[in-house]
């Protein structure tokens, strides 16, 4: 039996999570890990924390410090910059009323209907790389498809060229690495450089686009106003740089991760390949089996009451770091039947928290799907006989979950 333990710095936590998520839930369904935060993996409790008004996203004006917290110089250096205007805190920090605010000033551009209008778009883009790899007869997934395509769309949402686009990408990755909970100091200095230097770019593509205003959402958010309020700019700059970030990371993990879960499923594949009335369940279905991002963090504004494996009350104080596995609630056979078995027809796959829940549920939610279903399925129904050419890569990553490397062989 896997041991029931959270330990993200055992390599074989890291390459598969989730026999260690299904012996802590089985076992210790609330964990109190010796890194100082409690590890939540039961569909129910993260449902409830993700929801719930007594639970703060604004990690820092809420957790209680410890006394020998070698990263409250680094917290107080930020804390400086927001008071004195110089930063800003993403929506992805924020609690209502402030989270409020800044997402309905943003929400008009990501409706349903506002992103289906991109659907010919993203066809397009996928057709096109398709189309080279068909001539070639191979393609390596996430360089050529998994990355591109989800980068190309955010940036033309935002009119924003793809000439730096290796850049942007490195400051992603740099950034998101800073979200593992074995971060170290380097990777947060790191991730501070990267910061600074995709604001820096922003800044000057926006200082630009307030003199060339057009049609794009870049502009939307410049002139967005909402009951006489607007962004401000630094607002405004850090929620452009959630956005470019966001929105292709996650993606190019959905993308990536769902395509390595068909080609290991070989029925399911050829099942959803021949029948599109599956296309939005599939890739929810997806979302639940493998999804990019495994976990959140959330602060109790009160003590909060847990229970046990046994039924035991387990009260969590005021003030403590909680992580909500999105991951293994996804795997919670209390609520999916066979949880670890990829199942395309699931009855309720949409139940999935991989976007989260609650006031937090991803703004990019639709886009997300949109592009990995187009991706997907033009993918697996051009190439009915896709399958591996080598051995996919995987980056070390516990928080943002991905393929890094996918080669495959299309005829």
């Amino acid at each position: 039996m896997t041991e029931a333990i959270f330990n993200p710095f055992d390599p074989a936590f890291r390459a598969d999570p989730y026999p260690f998520y299904d012996a802590l839930r089985a076992h210790d369904p609330v964990h109190r890990s010796p890194l100082g935060f409690t590890v939540l993996t039961r569909y129910d409790d993260v449902a409830r924390t993700l929801r719930g008004a007594e639970f703060a996203r604004d990690i820092e004006a809420n957790v209680t410090p410890r006394d020998n917290d070698p990263r409250r110089e680094r917290r107080e250096r930020l804390r400086q910059r927001i008071d004195d205007g110089t930063a800003a805190k993403s929506i992805l920090n924020l609690d209502p009323p402030d989270h409020t605010r800044l997402r309905r000033l943003v929400s008009k551009a990501f409706t349903p209907t506002a992103i289906e209008r991109l659907r010919p778009r993203i066809e397009q883009l996928v057709d096109d790389v398709l189309d080279r790899a068909d001539e070639r007869g191979s393609m390596e997934l996430v360089e050529e498809l998994a990355f591109p395509v989800p980068f190309q769309v955010i940036s033309d949402l935002l009119d924003i060229s793809t000439d730096r686009s290796d850049e942007v990408r490195e400051w992603s990755g740099v950034l998101t690495a800073s979200l593992e909970p074995t971060v170290d100091d380097d990777t947060l200095d790191a991730a501070e450089v990267a910061s600074a230097e995709m604001a820096g770019f922003l800044t000057e593509v926006i200082d630009h686009r307030r003199q060339h205003l057009g049609d794009d959402i870049l502009s939307a958010l410049i002139l967005a106003e909402e009951e006489g309020d607007r962004l401000s700019p630094v607002e405004l700059r850090t929620f452009v740089v959630l956005l470019y970030v966001a929105g292709h990371e996650t993606t190019v993990n959905l993308i990536g991760n769902g395509a390595l879960a068909l080609l290991r499923h070989p029925d399911q594949r050829r099942i959803w390949a021949a029948d599109p009335s599956l296309d939005a369940n599939a890739i929810d279905e997806l979302m639940r089996f493998d999804g990019p991002v495994q976990q959140t963090v959330r602060v109790p504004t009160i003590d909060v009451t847990y229970h046990d494996a046994e039924g035991n009350d387990v009260v969590v104080p005021k003030g403590s770091t909680v992580m909500t596995v999105l991951g293994a609630a996804d795997h919670d056979p209390s609520v999916f039947e066979r949880p670890n078995d990829l199942w395309l027809e699931r009855p309720n796959a949409s139940r999935h928290l991989g976007f989260a829940a609650g006031v937090h549920y991803c703004l990019g939610a639709s886009l997300a799907k949109l592009e990995a279903g187009v991706a997907i399925t033009s993918l697996i129904r051009r190439f009915p006989d896709v399958e591996l050419a080598g051995t996919p890569g995987w980056r070390d990553r516990l928080t943002i979950r991905g393929v890094d490397h996918l080669p495959l062989s299309l005829h």
